[in-house]
């Protein structure tokens, strides 16, 4: 018989000395851990193009390149996600060696286990840190990418990429066309009743 026992809170400092040691990656919400499942061919590429692409782009210049074995602290340390990529170029972050609390660009790989959680609960805290400019959700099955964009008010806005067009992460001067970060991906086919609406 399976019951559902309570939980112990684990403090971020148990949580962080965990994480060192243990061979699953976990994400970290308020003293509770979540195990992370593994990701999809498609799901791999995306995120390898986009940290080869930023890599290239952002060396030398100060801002550091992360890919998914990388935490996001939010909420002065009561929640860690492990984004697939991230981009901070902040001085702060570089004392930190195991997670970074002041991105300016965090981008999610969506995939449909994660893809509620990614543009609900993750994009609303995430979008709590001062620094964050730049939210991005890429879908893997589709050429279609959403950044969320902070304006100069504050405020939070849409921009989406489709196929044949170039995207464009202001946060650090970055312009690439999406076949790029699609390359090497297969992505379902498109049944042509879907797209005649």
């Amino acid at each position: 018989m399976v019951t559902n026992r309570r939980q112990e809170y684990i403090s971020p400092e148990e949580y962080l000395e965990g994480e060192k040691i243990s061979e699953i990656k976990h994400e970290y919400i308020d003293g509770e851990v979540y195990a992370m499942a593994g990701a999809s061919d498609a799901h791999i590429n995306i995120s390898g193009n986009l940290y080869i692409r930023l890599r290239n782009h952002l060396r030398g210049g100060g801002c550091s390149v992360y890919i998914s074995d990388m935490k996001a602290q939010i909420h002065r340390r009561s929640r860690y996600y492990y984004p697939d990529v991230m981009v901070t170029c902040d001085p702060r972050d570089r004392d930190s060696e195991y997670s970074k609390g002041h991105s300016s660009l965090i981008i999610e790989v969506l995939s449909d286990s994660t893809e509620a959680k990614d543009r609900g609960i993750k994009f609303k805290d995430y979008r709590r840190s001062p620094s964050l400019q730049e939210y991005v959700l890429v879908s893997q099955d589709t050429m279609n990418i959403d950044i969320f964009r902070r304006n100069e008010k504050g405020r939070w806005e849409l921009y989406s990429f489709t196929e044949g067009e170039e995207v464009e992460f202001t946060s650090i001067d970055f312009r690439c066309d999406i076949a790029d970060i699609y390359e090497d991906v297969v992505l379902a086919k498109v049944d042509d009743a879907d797209t005649n609406e």
